[in-house]
């Protein structure tokens, strides 16, 4: 796994680097284990004014991830995305919301795995194309989120520079767990108090 994280880090200095952003997002969002923000942090840091540029290439190439896990999903659930859940060890996680994937938990979790990977994104994908929620809606959620993510780290790099580099390297997994906790903690309170007491999955 480390090995695999420092090569993904190495391919920022490389030429072809923007492809291989663009490639590291697509793949993150269907079935890979490194997420995208390894290869946009060190590319971005090196050229801040192409921060907004590239915050445009890892959500597009997220996006489009997204959607080939929604098809794995859709289509393919037994003959691909389940053995690339068994071998991440990610089916037991992924079962479990399968028992709740109603359009409003997807929505939930479409929100927190974009913004803050919880959970996996790719586990999200492709359970949005079990459950065949309605694709464009499936669509704009990954949008949203991610391009919050890349776009709100495209801005802060941009501010502040190499000032705040050690600060998200060491901490930006803390706080996007944090904002990840507090939309699901509002989600249950709403859904809580809208169904006066008698909350389900």
């Amino acid at each position: 796994m480390k090995k695999l994280y420092d090569w993904v880090l190495a391919l920022s200095a490389r030429k072809s680097a923007e492809v291989w952003l663009a490639a590291i997002a697509i793949i993150e969002s269907s079935f890979f284990l490194i997420p995208a923000d390894v290869l946009f942090l060190p590319m971005a840091l090196a050229r801040p004014q192409r921060a907004y540029r590239l915050a445009f290439i890892a959500t597009a190439g997220s996006v489009i991830g997204g959607i080939l896990g929604y098809f794995l999903g859709m289509y393919l659930f037994e003959a691909l995305a389940k053995p690339v859940l068994i071998a991440f060890g990610e089916l037991h996680k992924f079962e479990q919301l399968k028992a709740c994937a109603g359009e409003q938990t997807l929505l939930v979790l479409l929100t927190t795995s974009g913004l803050a990977h919880i959970p996996p994104i790719k586990i999200v994908t492709i359970l949005a194309g079990v459950a065949q929620i309605n694709f464009l809606f499936f669509v704009t959620s990954c949008v949203v989120a991610r391009g919050a993510r890349f776009f709100a780290l495209a801005w802060a790099l941009r501010r502040w520079g190499d000032a705040i580099k050690h600060f998200i390297e060491h901490r930006l997994g803390l706080i996007a767990g944090l904002i990840g906790a507090i939309v699901i903690v509002l989600y249950l309170a709403v859904k809580y108090f809208g169904q006066s007491g008698a909350m389900v999955c």
